[in-house]
């Protein structure tokens, strides 16, 4: 989103995370900007029974939680570090300041949140469907729309089952079952464990 040169003249840092560390907490005031060098990071909640629902995955290039820069409110879900990941880190005030001064990338940031805004639409609405193809489909409808090969299984679903099922709301062993039933139905494929959409 933003170029590397760029944050750090504006004050960034990089800052290392180990898988499962914790970034932000949900209730946690909003003070950094994030932006992933290296890595993979799910944006999550917890259900009052422990059971966890991910907002989003994000990874290399992307940021996360500046949105909330803008209004100080706070932060309504998680951050955590899926793996090893080397975050930018630049305080808030900073990031503000960044934008104002360079007005391309305030285009950038517009688009960027326009396109989450999107994706919360698409799984708002997903919420609504009872039937797990549907919530599965609608899914990997979103992440292959991102991809240019368009042909049936051209697409590797970058997520486990276990991810599927706390980005749709499913426990895994119907993600399991459903995904062996869209194999079936050949809306997917499945190679050595990966699926093919």
């Amino acid at each position: 989103m933003i170029t590397e040169t760029l944050l750090i003249s504006f004050g960034a840092e990089i800052k290392d995370y180990k898988a499962e560390d914790i970034i932000f907490r949900e209730e946690e005031s909003p003070v950094y900007y994030y932006q992933i060098q290296k890595g993979k990071i799910k944006l999550n909640n917890y259900t009052e029974n422990g059971k966890e629902f991910i907002q989003n995955i994000i990874s290399d290039g992307h940021s996360f939680g500046e949105s909330l820069l803008f209004v100080n409110r706070p932060y309504p879900m998680n951050a955590v570090a899926m793996e090893d990941s080397s975050i930018f880190v630049m305080p808030g005030q900073n990031f503000l300041k960044l934008i104002q001064n360079n007005p391309e990338i305030s285009l950038n940031v517009y688009q960027c949140l326009a396109e989450r805004m999107y994706y919360k639409y698409i799984m708002l609405y997903n919420l609504s469907f009872q039937n797990p193809v549907s919530k599965l489909k609608l899914l990997m409808d979103y992440l292959k729309s991102y991809h240019d090969d368009k042909n049936p299984y051209s697409f590797q679903i970058p997520l486990t089952r276990q991810q599927l099922a706390s980005l749709t709301g499913l426990c895994v062993e119907t993600v399991i079952r459903t995904i062996k039933h869209m194999e079936k139905d050949q809306v997917l494929k499945i190679k050595r464990g990966k699926i093919y959409y």
